[in-house]
């Protein structure tokens, strides 16, 4: 479990072919303090396990379906990426829930400095656009970012001086693509409603509307 909180941004500064899909070599320091071979780690949003580690890298491999849904398969050696560490029980959950299971990838149509501060537009996968709504979490590369603006399959975000500064976004332009992690509640009342339509049943809209959901 990540909250969405960056701790640092890492270069990708190796990329090795093994069975079935890519390791990927980190260069890093914040996160490597107490970082150990079997440990969760975000990568730009999607949890991996570390099977190396260094005084200055660490090593995360991915296969299959991980390679097929996140941007990971197109990892260049110096890539800039988004890290955190698992939230450690105990710790400040200064985010949202965050399970570093990425649901898809959107891509960037808008991100330009107003002022002081950023706006980034992403399109969304048109299967993911009804676990979203105005003012609620959403995980982007990592990152969880507050939903500012909703037109269509598009989502605006407002980012501030400091998030930009302390990940990845940066280095990103127009028509990059970014990891796209959904709020988990959305889909849990999805999967409720579903099983529990059935007769008999009195679990429905209304009923998480009195709910709070």
């Amino acid at each position: 479990m990540f909250t969405g909180l960056v701790e640092e941004v890492g270069t990708v500064v190796k990329l090795s072919p093994i069975s079935g899909g890519w390791a990927f070599t980190i260069e890093a320091e914040q996160v490597l303090e107490d970082l150990a071979p079997g440990d969760s780690i975000s990568v730009d949003g999607v949890c991996l396990t570390v099977v190396h580690r260094n005084h200055s890298h660490f090593t995360v491999q991915a296969v299959g379906e991980t390679l097929e849904k996140t941007t990971l398969s197109s990892y260049r050696e110096g890539q800039k990426v988004n890290l955190e560490r698992a939230l450690p029980v105990g710790g400040r959950l200064g985010g949202h829930f965050v399970q570093g299971h990425v649901n898809g990838t959107g891509r960037i149509t808008l991100w330009q400095q107003r002022g002081d501060n950023f706006y980034l537009e992403i399109q969304l996968p048109s299967s993911l656009r009804k676990y979203v709504i105005l003012e609620g979490s959403i995980c982007i590369d990592g990152i969880s970012l507050t939903v500012a603006r909703l037109h269509g399959d598009r989502i605006g975000i407002n980012i501030i001086p400091h998030t930009a500064q302390v990940t990845n976004l940066g280095f990103k332009h127009v028509g990059d693509s970014v990891n796209i992690e959904v709020d988990m509640i959305a889909k849990y009342i999805e999967n409720l409603l579903k099983c529990s339509g059935g007769a008999g049943s009195d679990l429905n809209r209304e009923k998480l509307k009195q709910w709070g959901y």
